[in-house]
């Protein structure tokens, strides 16, 4: 997927910039504004907190990450199952 990301001092320049990504057959669905606090967005497709953050993609490295670590420690617990037991006394 890509993203295409604009700067605008405005809000009426915001609301053009829509008005040509719609256009040129954008999906309202696709198109995410930002603004600071307090401008108003009247009319236009505002972000939510999963397009406004990094949540998702750092899910997915968590995940990852995670996950390798958890096999990588699973398999060592296992290889070293056999060893605990000779040094416990138990085989």
């Amino acid at each position: 997927m890509k993203r295409i990301y604009f700067l605008v001092p405005q809000t009426e320049v915001a609301k053009k910039i829509v008005d040509e990504l719609l256009l040129a057959r954008i999906e309202e669905r696709h198109i995410h504004i930002l603004a600071k606090q307090g401008t108003p967005l009247e009319h236009l497709p505002v972000a939510s907190f999963l397009q406004r953050s990094d949540f998702i993609p750092a899910m997915e490295r968590g995940l990852a990450v995670g996950g390798s670590f958890g096999a990588l420690a699973g398999l060592v617990a296992v290889a070293l199952t056999s060893v605990s037991l000779v040094v416990a006394g138990g085989g």
